[in-house]
């Protein structure tokens, strides 16, 4: 009868860790799934910005310095291979470099009236739309990863099998959030 006992209850922590390690799994399978989708957006944005500097180049030629920013802040962005961070940090910067076209645009009705700028700035935010999307479900998984990660007993067994914490998809710094300021 003992016997039975102790073999029941190594069955069951047996099935707890199986579970517990699958969960694991999973969450870090849709942490990276998430991740993924974060990368095609991207690069749909990256792929669509050099229309767009091409099209407004063609009404504000004198504007260069913006131009040149935005093809800095776009290849930063495609070259960086650190972390969530690193990648966050350099994409806000892209995205503070778009606002400053988009901005640039309202002194250029010619621009603001061409159909090519016109759907080359729809598609545009509409990808900067789905990256937020994209991030939000990031950061949701990345939170639940790391709660489990973090949380007892989970913490000892996630440790012991090499699963680590992540970070979050998000600004960087707090001027990050500050309106793009744009002066002629």
């Amino acid at each position: 009868m003992v016997t039975i006992i102790i073999l029941v209850i190594i069955a069951v922590i047996i099935i707890w860790l199986i579970a517990m390690y699958n969960g694991l799994v999973t969450l870090k399978n849709r942490t990276d799934e998430a991740w993924s989708d974060i990368d095609v957006q991207l690069k749909r944005r990256h792929d669509l910005i050099p229309n767009l500097v091409e099209t407004v180049k063609g009404y504000a030629a004198h504007e260069k310095e913006t131009f040149e920013k935005v093809v800095q802040a776009r290849n930063a962005a495609m070259n960086v291979n650190g972390s969530a961070a690193d990648r966050a940090q350099a994409e806000n910067a892209l995205s503070s470099a778009l606002k400053s076209v988009f901005a640039l645009a309202e002194n250029y009705p010619d621009l603001k009236a061409s159909q090519n700028f016109l759907e080359l700035q729809r598609e545009l935010t509409d990808t900067e739309d789905k990256i937020q999307a994209a991030r939000r479900f990031y950061n949701g998984n990345v939170r639940d990863l790391n709660i489990k990660i973090e949380s007892f007993p989970t913490n000892i067994m996630a440790d012991s099998l090499g699963f680590k914490k992540r970070d979050f998809f998000e600004l960087a710094a707090p001027e990050e959030r500050e309106n793009v300021k744009v002066s002629f």
